[in-house]
């Protein structure tokens, strides 16, 4: 079994698609002389985030939406090359805007994502994505998601039940919005963002590779804290609040053997007890 090099970045990115693009080539080719062959880039880098999480319309026009098979994904698959990048945008399908994430080789796109669940005023900026899946590439089974779908464990166990081997998620998660830390590392919104990226990879026993924003953009101070975590839980490599690129290796089929060995907790589950239909919970 050959191990894996792979990589989560936490970076700024704004409205400026070609600036964006610029930070985008540089990460890539700074991950491909460490040797990277799968890179998570973060969510909405490609045009940026929102400028608030508030109901309030946003004081911009928001990100630019762009297609799946337009120039600008295009783009994208040609920096990636021999290497595996996933990366955050604004989907235009039928004059519908979604929170999308996609996965790209120099071959083209090999999967794409709709975020499902919307925190606060975003579903007045994008509209809702309906299921989660894995798809295979050159580097292994993949499942995507982004941001807030990590808060709920269902998101991440239909892609390990779909045999996903690695779970990339990629944010614009901030620090808290009250009573917020002056020092990030404290932030209680950010302990929230690391424990849900270990419990998420502990609970169905796959790598979990964790892309964020860094720095602020609009009302939003983004904490950071791109990570790379094996089947056990455990983090293996972090950026800590600042940008940077969390760079780690793994035979991640050997891992995910070891870790499920004992106790698998996909082959243990038990749905005939997990059933919430009507008339299937008894008092």
């Amino acid at each position: 079994m050959s191990a894996l090099r792979m990589a989560a970045v936490a970076a700024g990115f704004g409205r400026d698609l070609e600036e964006d693009f610029r930070i985008a080539e540089r990460l890539i080719e700074e991950a491909r002389e460490q040797g990277v062959r799968l890179l998570a880039l973060p969510e909405a880098c490609l045009g940026g985030y929102l400028l608030s999480l508030d109901d309030a319309a946003e004081l911009d026009e928001g990100p630019p939406a762009l297609a799946l098979d337009g120039p600008e994904i295009r783009r994208l698959t040609a920096l990636a090359g021999e290497m595996t990048v996933v990366a955050g945008y604004c989907e235009a399908a039928g004059g519908t805007r979604y929170n999308s994430v996609v996965c790209v080789t120099g071959d083209g796109v090999l999967g794409n994502h709709r975020k499902v669940h919307q925190p606060l005023g975003e579903d007045a900026s994008y509209a809702s994505g309906d299921r989660f899946h894995a798809f295979d590439t050159p580097v292994g089974r993949i499942g995507m998601m982004i941001c807030y779908d990590k808060a709920f464990p269902e998101s991440a166990r239909a892609l390990a039940l779909d045999g996903a081997e690695i779970g990339v998620c990629v944010s614009a998660w901030p620090g808290a919005r009250t009573n917020a830390s002056a020092d990030l590392e404290q932030d209680r919104w950010k302990r929230r963002f690391d424990l849900f990226d270990r419990a998420r990879a502990l609970e169905n026993q796959i790598v979990w590779l964790s892309a964020n924003q860094a720095g602020t953009f609009g009302s939003l101070r983004f904490v950071g804290s791109a990570k790379v975590v094996d089947p056990g839980g455990e983090i293996l490599a972090d950026t800590g609040v600042t940008a940077g690129i969390a760079v780690a290796e793994l035979d991640v089929a050997g891992a995910l053997l070891t870790a499920r060995r004992s106790m698998g907790h996909l082959r243990d589950r038990r749905p005939e007890t997990y059933d919430l239909s009507p008339g299937a919970v008894t008092a």
